[in-house]
């Protein structure tokens, strides 16, 4: 069964029930859909604003690319981007949350600091040893993604002995050492990184078998936005062109129990997570049809 309540950050309760839009906010010249569209901050607080008009839940800040094949670009680059645009969106947290993509404890730290109350993070806490006594201390909402690898070398030839098995491995290994370190488990969302350092098959074995991650009983959260696999599977050139399918799967998904969808264009999703609500039966079934006697 899906989960339907997430606490983040100061014991905040996220209602999951209807699924969450979770709008991207890239704050970067080179990432793989919008890089360079928000990096200037006013563009990023009109954007911010446009993504809570169309039905963002919550918005996700991130001031490094993790595309496929990407440099890092180092914490002081990151957080010079990244932090004057979460300084003017901290007084709108009545109104969304804001989660912070980013790898690093040293910018989630600051991030924190400023407001911040859930890190989405690709690789589970892996590339940072120091992220897990870091979300220990201040206990954010946490969502822990999968990468084999960091961007630079995860697409090469990714091997897996079963995806699907490999990533509940992975998740279990890591569920353990966070709440080892003191994380409390309600805190965390899991995220199997569609397309970090899957192919396109991989890509298909997870969301063909997307129930299998709902065995630890925590909400899980899928980033398919606009990403090379949906190109390579449909035939659509990168970008907005993706969008329709990308709220397709964002519905399909949602009745699947996943409840946290990440993705760039806000409005399409949250119209299907609503369309998704109202015609399916085990959320509000069918009034019973009250049989006319006119014929008998």
């Amino acid at each position: 069964m899906a989960a339907r309540e997430w606490i983040i950050r100061h014991g905040q309760a996220v209602d999951l029930s209807a699924g969450l839009v979770m709008g991207i906010i890239n704050l970067t010249p080179d990432s793989f859909s919008d890089g360079g569209l928000y990096l200037d901050p006013p563009k990023a607080l009109e954007r911010a604003g446009q993504l809570l008009n169309e039905g963002a839940g919550i918005l996700d800040l991130g001031g490094e690319s993790t595309r496929p094949g990407a440099d890092f670009t180092g914490e002081k680059t990151e957080q010079k981007r990244l932090l004057p645009v979460l300084h003017a969106l901290v007084p709108l947290q009545d109104k969304t949350i804001l989660s912070i993509d980013t790898w690093r404890s040293s910018t989630a730290r600051l991030a924190m600091e400023k407001g911040a109350r859930v890190i989405n993070d690709i690789s589970g806490g892996l590339f940072d040893p120091d992220m897990p006594e870091l979300l220990a201390q201040f206990r954010p909402g946490y969502i822990l993604g999968h990468a084999p690898a960091p961007p630079k070398t995860m697409r090469k030839t990714p091997r897996y002995a079963d995806v699907v098995e490999d990533i509940l491995d992975f998740f279990q290994r890591r569920l353990t050492a966070l709440t080892k370190a003191g994380l409390p488990e309600e805190r965390i969302v899991l995220d199997p990184g569609l397309g970090f350092g899957k192919t396109l098959e991989h890509n298909l074995d997870i969301l063909r078998r997307i129930e299998r991650f709902q065995e630890f009983g925590l909400p899980l959260c899928v980033g398919a936005s606009r990403k090379s696999f949906l190109g390579e599977l449909l035939g659509l050139e990168q970008g907005p062109a993706r969008d329709q399918a990308t709220q397709t799967l964002v519905a399909l998904l949602n009745a699947r129990g996943v409840r946290v969808h990440r993705v760039h264009e806000a409005r399409g999703a949250a119209l299907a997570l609503k369309l998704q609500q109202a015609t399916d039966a085990r959320v509000s079934p069918a009034p019973r049809l009250q049989r006319s006697n006119q014929f008998t």
